[in-house]
Protein backbone atom coordinates (compact mmCIF):
# COMPACT_ATOMS: atom_id res chain seq x y z
CA UNK A 1 0.00 0.00 0.00
CA UNK A 2 3.11 2.03 1.19
CA UNK A 3 4.50 1.94 -2.57
CA UNK A 4 1.36 1.95 -4.48
CA UNK A 5 0.66 5.48 -2.44
CA UNK A 6 4.71 6.90 -3.34
CA UNK A 7 3.68 5.97 -6.85
CA UNK A 8 0.99 8.02 -7.05
CA UNK A 9 2.69 10.72 -5.45
CA UNK A 10 5.62 10.71 -7.90
CA UNK A 11 2.80 11.19 -10.75
CA UNK A 12 0.92 13.22 -9.51
CA UNK A 13 4.49 15.21 -8.92
CA UNK A 14 5.58 14.52 -12.82
CA UNK A 15 2.26 15.67 -13.72
CA UNK A 16 2.46 18.79 -12.17
CA UNK A 17 5.49 19.63 -13.43
CA UNK A 18 4.43 18.71 -17.19
CA UNK A 19 1.48 20.78 -16.70
CA UNK A 20 3.84 23.99 -15.54
CA UNK A 21 6.01 23.84 -18.35
CA UNK A 22 2.78 23.27 -20.90
CA UNK A 23 1.38 26.54 -19.16
CA UNK A 24 5.02 28.28 -19.74
CA UNK A 25 4.82 27.04 -23.37
CA UNK A 26 1.32 28.44 -23.71
CA UNK A 27 2.44 31.46 -22.41
CA UNK A 28 5.07 32.23 -23.99
CA UNK A 29 3.64 31.87 -27.43
CA UNK A 30 0.57 34.31 -26.96
CA UNK A 31 0.77 37.36 -28.99
CA UNK A 32 -0.01 41.11 -28.82
CA UNK A 33 -3.21 40.69 -30.65
CA UNK A 34 -3.93 37.88 -28.10
CA UNK A 35 -3.58 40.36 -25.14
CA UNK A 36 -4.76 43.77 -27.64
CA UNK A 37 -8.15 41.53 -28.69
CA UNK A 38 -11.29 41.53 -27.25
CA UNK A 39 -12.73 38.90 -25.22
CA UNK A 40 -10.76 35.69 -24.28
CA UNK A 41 -8.66 34.54 -26.23
CA UNK A 42 -7.50 31.23 -27.63
CA UNK A 43 -4.53 31.05 -25.80
CA UNK A 44 -5.81 33.03 -22.39
CA UNK A 45 -8.51 29.90 -22.63
CA UNK A 46 -5.46 27.46 -23.06
CA UNK A 47 -3.54 28.58 -20.48
CA UNK A 48 -6.03 28.91 -17.88
CA UNK A 49 -6.60 25.14 -18.47
CA UNK A 50 -2.97 24.23 -18.20
CA UNK A 51 -2.98 26.56 -14.21
CA UNK A 52 -6.18 24.62 -14.08
CA UNK A 53 -4.53 21.31 -14.19
CA UNK A 54 -1.29 22.24 -12.43
CA UNK A 55 -3.56 23.40 -9.28
CA UNK A 56 -5.10 19.77 -9.51
CA UNK A 57 -2.46 17.73 -9.57
CA UNK A 58 -0.89 19.50 -7.03
CA UNK A 59 -3.51 19.28 -4.65
CA UNK A 60 -3.56 15.21 -5.43
CA UNK A 61 0.21 15.63 -4.70
CA UNK A 62 -0.49 17.16 -1.32
CA UNK A 63 -3.23 15.22 -0.27
CA UNK A 64 -0.96 12.22 -1.19
CA UNK A 65 1.70 13.37 0.59
CA UNK A 66 -0.24 13.93 3.40
CA UNK A 67 -1.62 10.42 4.07
CA UNK A 68 1.96 9.26 3.46
CA UNK A 69 3.13 11.26 6.26
CA UNK A 70 0.42 10.07 8.74
CA UNK A 71 1.40 6.23 7.56
CA UNK A 72 4.62 7.02 8.55
CA UNK A 73 4.14 9.04 11.66
CA UNK A 74 2.06 6.10 13.05
CA UNK A 75 5.03 3.80 12.92
CA UNK A 76 3.76 1.62 9.95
Amino acid sequence: MIIFLWLLLIAATIATLVMLVRGIVVFLATTKADLEGTGPSVAGMKSNRMMQGRIFFQAIAILLATVLLLFFGRGA
